[in-house]
């Protein structure tokens, strides 16, 4: 595997042992390609899009090569925009408000709270038992929909790990002229995401779930509602020409991208994609199968064992106090609480308040060992 997908930091030691940071569902290492691509881009670091001396220049042409490199990544299609934004939170609010008047949003409750409080006034389904029932909630919600709509779903959830089944809920929900949004910031770190392949109109990720830093995140998917949205950013970059009086908005991701874009994380992201496109995919999948394969199963939502990602949560006595024991004495990096998904974690079991009930959280990815489950394992299931 290329060196340039080697976690930042994988020496980190705390208390005289090795770190074991089991907590990327929430933010995950930088890797190698991303620090590699600040430290290059950094001596030419300055205005995108606004001036004409060299660093200007360098700047907006590497910002539009992210673009492009992230563009392939999602496999996005002729008449795709990719935007930029801060996180999926960020994007997912974008889209929430380039919606026409009077769409219908359809979404689980099971949802995080980025893809569960954003929408206007959305049909809440209950989280499904399995994936046909969630296809079949899907068919029965379109049913009763009249003009525009949109499916907003997620493709791992961020409490079980498990993978939804979004071809089969594209295809309903086109069946019924509808459109979907992918909430992808748990699933574009462990699987390939193809706007085409998926099946889906949008997608939605982070940067700092996809091995990158803080601050960059990215909507792509169909142009059409963006460019006849109003603005989501008013300002500079936003507006091709202002009157006294009236204002010509850009089209395209400028439309949506108001202000001085972040560079640096916009070039930190693409550079972790562009690694990710040329690792062997299936290898990494692979890893990641054998370490879930070696911790005791967790809570789930759906019926049986379903494939999922590298994340597992447990219904554990006082799992905040189980998690900070891990921290401080043995020097492992797990997250307690409802992770943002309050409504799915009281169902499994982890009700209480945020911060002091809820759910113990595992995840991992690139860069985990088995010697790290191993360790985690050896404290927690003895």
């Amino acid at each position: 595997m290329s060196d340039r997908l080697d976690v930042v930091g994988a020496d980190l030691t705390v208390g005289g042992q090795r770190f074991v940071h089991l907590d990327y569902a929430a933010s995950a290492p930088a890797v190698r390609a991303a620090a590699d691509a600040v430290r290059d881009l950094l001596p030419y670091y300055g205005s995108v899009h606004r001036g004409a001396g060299l660093r200007s220049q360098r700047s907006t042409l590497e910002y539009e090569r992210a673009r492009d490199t992230v563009a392939e990544f999602v496999g996005a299609r002729d008449g795709d925009s990719v935007i930029f934004t801060r996180n999926t939170t960020d994007s997912l609010n974008l889209l929430a408000r380039a919606l026409p008047e009077g769409t219908t949003t359809i979404v689980f409750d099971g949802e995080h709270h980025a893809n569960l409080l954003p929408w206007p006034s959305p049909v809440r389904l209950p989280a499904p038992a399995d994936p046909d029932a969630a296809v079949r909630a899907v068919r029965a919600a379109f049913e009763s929909v009249r003009g525009p709509a949109l499916l907003a779903v997620t493709g791992a959830s961020n409490v079980t790990g498990e993978i939804w089944p979004v071809r089969e809920l594209a295809d309903v929900a086109h069946s019924y002229g509808g459109r979907v949004l992918l909430d992808a910031a748990q699933l574009a770190p462990h699987r390939p995401v193809n706007l085409s392949e998926l099946g889906t109109d949008y997608v939605a990720f982070s940067g700092h779930k996809l091995y990158a830093p803080f601050g960059a995140g990215v909507l792509a998917g169909r142009s059409d509602w963006l460019d006849a949205a109003e603005p989501y950013l008013r300002g500079g970059g936003a507006s091709l020409s202002v009157g006294d009086h009236d204002v010509t908005w850009a089209t395209g991701p400028a439309r949506h991208e108001g202000g001085t874009p972040n560079l640096i994380g916009a070039v930190a992201l693409a550079a972790v994609c562009e690694a990710l496109m040329q690792a062997d995919r299936a290898e990494l999948d692979d890893h990641e199968r054998s370490l879930l394969a070696s911790l005791p199963d967790g809570v789930t939502l759906f019926g049986g064992r379903q494939p999922r990602v590298g994340i597992v949560s447990y219904a554990l006595p006082d799992a905040v106090g189980v998690a900070d024991r891990l921290g401080r004495e043995h020097g492992i990096g797990v997250r307690a609480g409802m992770f943002c998904a309050h409504p799915l974690v009281r169902r499994l079991g982890g009700g209480g308040d945020c911060g002091t009930g809820g759910l113990l959280r595992v995840s991992f990815g690139l860069g985990t060992t088995h010697d790290d489950i191993d360790r985690l394992c050896g404290i927690l299931f003895p």
